[in-house]
């Protein structure tokens, strides 16, 4: 499997959102039509799963203990003990959350698109740990991965029908975004670009939906990997591990035939290519 092992057999049926959590030493994931949050154990084997009752499109660690949820409806805090309230509820028929990432800072990078992929119908916003809005973008299709460089200039953008990851200028005092620009273009062939992360080099790994890959391209948006799964639509990529170095890849199994079912039994399951690269920290959402 190109140096790609099976981590967790799962059924998912849109796996997205790996975030290493280094307090539990635990891999975060979603499986946003489930409705389901989970936390995996690669020390262990083990995991555990907390129903969110609406789809999500991602979780991440907070500062405080307990996961940021980027809802249908909005964007709510779990606390450790289970505990549940809004942070930001916005509800908005025909439209639900997708991928989401925290910055430097801890603030949510939260994105959203319609049930039915309507073009320019989904948005990307930053909420902050106080429950501040701040738009970024109100005209995106698919909003999906989203990223920083290691020092923090640059930010890294997927609206999946674009066939782009785009690069954005981070405005270091205030962490707005400007610029925005082509960073590498995914061709028809190859899949729709989804999830992303950056590593300590620099090089942006990006997840192909329905091209069965994970590609990185350098800082320059030159290719210079793929990485073959064996799964149609691998969605998102992070590095997670004691030190870092492994890749762990989400899945999905919605949209699959049982033929192709049977042909790529792990669609919907975690994968993992260890020692892959480095990784960086991520950064805890501050509220």
């Amino acid at each position: 499997m190109n140096g790609v092992e099976l981590a967790l057999k799962a059924e998912a049926r849109l796996g997205e959102g790996p975030t290493w959590d280094p307090v539990g030493a635990r891999l975060l994931w979603v499986d946003i039509l489930a409705s389901r949050v989970h936390w995996y154990d690669p020390a262990g084997g083990g995991q555990s799963v907390m129903a969110t009752g609406q789809h999500v499109g991602a979780a991440k660690p907070r500062a405080a203990g307990g996961v940021v949820v980027n809802l249908r409806d909005g964007v709510g805090l779990y606390d450790a003990d289970g505990a549940f309230r809004w942070l930001h509820h916005d509800p908005v028929p025909g439209r639900r959350a997708n991928d989401a990432a925290v910055d430097a800072a801890g603030t949510l990078w939260a994105g959203t698109m319609r049930y039915d992929e309507a073009p320019g119908g989904g948005t990307l916003r930053r909420v902050g740990p106080d429950g501040t809005v701040v738009p970024v973008l109100d005209d995106v299709t698919v909003s999906n991965g989203t990223d920083w460089s290691p020092d923090g200039s640059l930010m890294y953008y997927v609206d999946s029908p674009t066939r782009r990851v785009d690069v954005f200028d981070v405005d270091k005092d205030t962490g707005l975004v400007s610029g925005r620009r082509p960073f590498a273009a995914v061709e028809e062939a190859a899949g729709l670009p989804d999830g992303l992360t950056v590593d300590a080099e620099g090089c942006v790994w990006v997840a192909l939906w329905d091209g069965a890959a994970v590609r990185r391209y350098t800082p320059r948006g030159d290719l210079d990997r793929v990485v073959e799964v064996p799964v149609r639509r691998p969605t998102a990529c992070a590095f997670g591990g004691p030190s870092l170095t492994d890749l762990y890849i989400t899945s999905a199994s919605t949209g699959l035939d049982a033929r192709e079912l049977a042909e790529r039994p792990l669609s919907g399951s975690l994968l993992v290519v260890p020692g892959a690269g480095q990784g960086m920290p991520d950064v805890p959402f501050g509220g």
